[in-house]
């Protein structure tokens, strides 16, 4: 029989060869499917590395699809320090894409316009605000009836996008689409800047960055961040301590939502400029995984949101090139996540045999 003890001490050493000691596993795992798959392991790998981070263009796409994954990985953070399990990133991700369009892309026809500069953090504050709300309701319920977020998170993302699936074929419908469901467009001067001339990586990146630096200040320094550490730490012990309970379950709903919106509102202005029901390829769900991968981490954050990106694009680049199918990619950030979990565990304690 196996036993696992708690270590007294975790060393620097062990914490260093863990995260390594992952990757070397989850490319093991990956090999053998590629073999399966009748390809060169080291010819896959080597594709794979070079189509997500081995030119220019390379890096530009990383970067672009790795933007809306680092906010939706801090959303996934911010709840899941506090033990409030977010899985609706995806509906948020959503909500805030279309009341972004709302406020950009419907206001102003022939009559009174907003200008550029009010309009814009309006179109951002209205997105963060409609992501906050949506998962404000299922935190009060989870706080003051017991009712488990996971469920009303995860079903909300389904009412949400039937939601969205509605608008688009109704009042939000672009009459110039020939017939395609996809709403309208921002106006052309609520569109983000690009950070690299000809290359798609735009000026959300640096949003996403600022985010996940405020967050990190957000639980190094400040009582918010202590409180929220402390309610996911032992939520009827830090009651006991005196910290207010729901006021902080309130404000980390608002603040992971927020995220979560605001990432659909920059995927909007920095990529797509209209919303479809296929503009996220699971960005609110990768979020999930990108958090876990950074030990919930805001910093560790940007580092994982730019590996699953490089992996993603990279896969599409190994998949045109030698056919192996990009579900690789799927498998590699899965199989990363579980060996960075099972490493991690095994720096704090030990299998003992009894």
């Amino acid at each position: 029989m196996i036993r696992l003890e708690r270590r007294h001490r975790v060393s620097r050493s062990a914490l260093l060869l863990a995260p390594m000691g992952a990757v070397g596993f989850t490319l093991l795992v990956s090999a053998l499917l590629v073999m399966w798959a009748g390809a060169p392991v080291g010819r896959t790998y080597a594709l794979l590395l070079q189509g997500g981070f081995g030119s220019l263009f390379a890096w530009s796409e990383t970067l672009t699809r790795a933007t809306p994954l680092i906010l939706t990985g801090l959303a996934a953070t911010v709840a899941f320090k506090a033990r409030l399990f977010n899985i609706g990133a995806e509906g948020q991700f959503y909500g805030g894409a279309l009341a972004a369009v709302a406020v950009g892309g419907m206001h102003g026809g022939s009559g009174f316009s907003l200008p550029t500069w009010l309009l814009f953090p309006l179109m951002m504050a209205a997105a963060a605000g409609v992501g906050a709300l949506l998962l404000l309701g299922p935190a009060l319920m989870k706080n003051r009836l017991g009712v488990d977020e996971v469920v009303t998170t995860l079903l909300i993302n389904f009412i949400v996008l039937l939601g969205v699936s509605a608008l688009l074929d109704g009042p939000m419908k672009d009459p110039s689409a020939m017939g395609w469901p996809q709403s309208v467009s921002l106006r052309s001067e609520l569109e983000l800047g690009r950070l690299i001339a000809q290359t798609r990586v735009h000026t959300g990146l640096l949003w996403a960055a600022v985010s996940a630096v405020l967050a990190w200040m957000l639980f190094k320094f400040t009582v918010i961040g202590f409180d929220i550490r402390a309610l996911g730490a032992n939520a009827r012990a830090a009651a006991f301590a005196g910290v207010p309970v729901t006021r902080t379950v309130v404000l980390v709903a608002l603040i992971s939502g927020a995220l979560a919106g605001l990432a659909g509102a920059i995927e909007v202005a920095g990529r797509t400029s209209y919303v479809t029901l296929d503009m996220s390829p699971g960005y609110g769900y990768s979020g999930i995984v990108i958090a876990m991968l950074a030990g919930l981490h805001p910093l560790g954050v940007l580092a994982a949101g730019v590996f699953v990106a490089g992996v993603q694009v990279g896969a599409d680049t190994m998949s045109r090139a030698i056919g192996v199918p990009t579900y690789i990619a799927d498998v590699i950030v899965a199989a990363t996540l579980v060996a960075v979990l099972v490493a991690t565990l095994l720096t704090q304690y030990r299998a003992r045999w009894k």
